[in-house]
C-alpha cells in the first residue's frame, strides 16, 4: 500500500469512527428525558490491518455510563415509587454538546487530511504523466 493510500485509509477510518461517535451522542441527546436511560460512552482503539504497518482507528466497545441515575420527584409520573420518585437519565446535555463539537472538529480534520492526501496523489500523477 502506498503512503498516499495509507494516509487516506487512516483518515477514512477516523472519519468513520467519529461518525459513529456522533451517532451515539445524538442517541444520548435524544434520550436525555427518558427515565432510566444511561448515556453511551464510546472508546476508540487501533486496528492494524494484516500486512500493513499503518494502524487505523475503530470504535471499541460501547459502554453504558454507570454513574448514579438522578432521582426525580414527580408523584404523578407512572414510573414513580411510593415516595413519588423515579430514576431520571444521567445524560448531561452540556457534556454531550461539547463531545459532539469535539467529534465534529475531529471529523473535519480527518476530512482535510483525506483531501490533502488525495490532492497530493493527484498532483504526483500529473507530474509523472509529463
Amino acid at each position: 500500500m502506498t503512503d498516499f493510500s495509507s494516509a487516506r485509509s487512516v483518515s477514512a477510518s477516523g472519519m468513520q469512527a467519529q461518525a459513529q461517535r456522533l451517532r451515539h451522542l445524538s442517541e444520548n441527546i435524544s434520550n436525555a428525558d427518558t427515565p432510566g436511560y444511561r448515556r453511551k460512552l464510546v472508546s476508540f482503539q487501533t486496528a492494524l490491518a494484516h500486512g500493513d504497518r499503518v494502524s487505523n482507528v475503530e470504535v471499541g466497545r460501547v459502554r453504558l455510563d454507570q454513574s448514579e441515575l438522578p432521582k426525580v420527584y414527580d408523584p404523578a409520573h407512572p414510573m414513580a415509587d411510593q415516595e413519588g420518585n423515579y430514576s431520571g437519565s444521567n445524560v448531561n446535555l452540556l457534556i454531550e454538546l461539547a463531545d459532539a463539537r469535539e467529534a465534529q472538529r475531529s471529523y473535519e480534520a480527518n476530512l482535510k487530511m483525506f483531501d490533502q492526501a488525495r490532492n497530493m496523489s493527484s498532483s504526483l500523477m500529473q507530474l509523472l504523466r509529463r
